[in-house]
């Protein structure tokens, strides 16, 4: 008999698996595991702890997700691995190389992701910016421009469908006009339905995703007291109906602020509210057992949209193009591209933060 899957993609601490978190996996069979900076030493390392990760589990299709969008959030960085440029660079560039560059960036680091073993890509980001987006999610998006933001994100995501690594769209219905930082508050959207049309319109031309993202922010044209990710009215409304995605719908990180209560009672709540899953950071074995015994398996309608996904990272390997050749194309359309600055990452900074308190 197939043991039934957990729904959430959970986290580990270190470089390698404890034997607790071994047991744990092993016993609890989360859907997949995100990689976070806190994970990685070296490529070889890398490799090594994700095939730790699908040993544990047993299950080929396992989810392996990461974020590696480019700019300053990027999990996988140098020296074993490539410097991107952020999504507003990209979406600055000129046409017809800001669509050249999307493509190149996109299959660059799919060839990344493929040599480790991640599956999964939390990108790219399809918010629309307005003068007061805030700071932690500015630079991560294309623009203010819903037609070029749909244009480029759509290169990345058919990008990455071709190349057998599942795109994971986000932040839906749209967190661009959040000033305030979900990784600390909550933030309200106060804007009419028909104003928000413009942030609707890139995750409604990329609706056919095999994965997106909720965003941790109140809309309260639909909901005036729930966040997205925990209110069933705002899931059925503006990302079901509105947006018409039927792809596998994962939460946020229940680990930021904008939620409020235990681990177990947040993932409870994103569950019931109609997420597929949700999406843990921190890598606390207390709190993934919190959340193991409030999240249930994946139901039926959602293991149908899993499948959309087991679709995806199944497809056979891609031709073997020119890595290097791509790679000076890349580097010639963006001119350099900044050091990476993990300070400057929210979800780091919060593990340094818990990890501080714990100390």
């Amino acid at each position: 008999m197939t043991k039934p899957i957990m729904a959430a993609i959970l986290s580990c601490k270190e470089t390698k698996l404890s034997d607790e978190e071994k047991e744990f996996f092993a016993r609890s069979n989360p859907l997949g595991i995100n990689i976070f900076a806190r994970n990685i030493a070296s490529k070889c390392q890398l490799q090594e702890l994700i095939k730790e990760i699908k040993e544990t589990i047993g299950r080929e299709d396992v989810l392996i997700a990461v974020d590696q969008e480019g700019g300053r959030v990027r999990r996988l960085i140098e020296p074993d691995f490539r410097s991107y440029a952020s999504a507003a660079t990209l979406g600055s560039l000129p046409q017809p190389q800001a669509e050249k560059a999307a493509r190149l960036h996109a299959s660059l680091i799919c060839d990344d992701l493929q040599e480790t073993g991640i599956n999964v890509n939390y990108a790219p980001v399809l918010d629309i910016t307005c003068p007061d987006t805030s700071p932690v999610l500015k630079s991560r998006c294309f623009g203010n421009n819903p037609s070029i933001t749909a244009a480029l994100g759509k290169i990345m995501v058919d990008e990455y469908i071709n190349r057998g690594i599942s795109p994971c769209i986000k932040h839906m219905p749209g967190h661009g006009r959040a000033s305030v930082d979900p990784h600390l508050n909550l933030p309200v959207i106060n804007a009419a339905l028909h104003e928000l049309e413009k942030d609707f319109y890139p995750f409604r031309q990329l609706n056919y995703s095999p994965m997106g993202m909720t965003a941790h922010i109140i809309v309260s044209a639909i909901d005036e007291c729930l966040p997205v990710t925990q209110s069933a009215q705002s899931i059925q409304t503006l990302i079901r109906d509105i947006i018409g995605f039927d792809g596998f719908l994962v939460s946020d990180a229940i680990d930021m602020k904008a939620l409020k209560g235990t681990a177990g009672e947040k993932a409870r709540a994103s569950i019931t509210a109609g997420c597929d899953c949700v999406c843990y950071a921190f890598g606390e074995l207390d709190e993934m057992k919190d959340i193991a015994a409030n999240c249930p398996p994946l139901n039926d309608k959602s293991l149908e949209r899993f499948a959309k996904v087991r679709a995806v990272i199944s497809r056979p390997a891609a031709a073997k193009e020119d890595t290097v050749a791509r790679a000076e194309e890349y580097a010639q359309i963006i001119g350099s591209v900044a050091a990476y600055q993990e300070t400057y990452d929210a979800t780091e900074v919060l593990n340094r933060m818990r990890s501080n308190k714990q100390h």
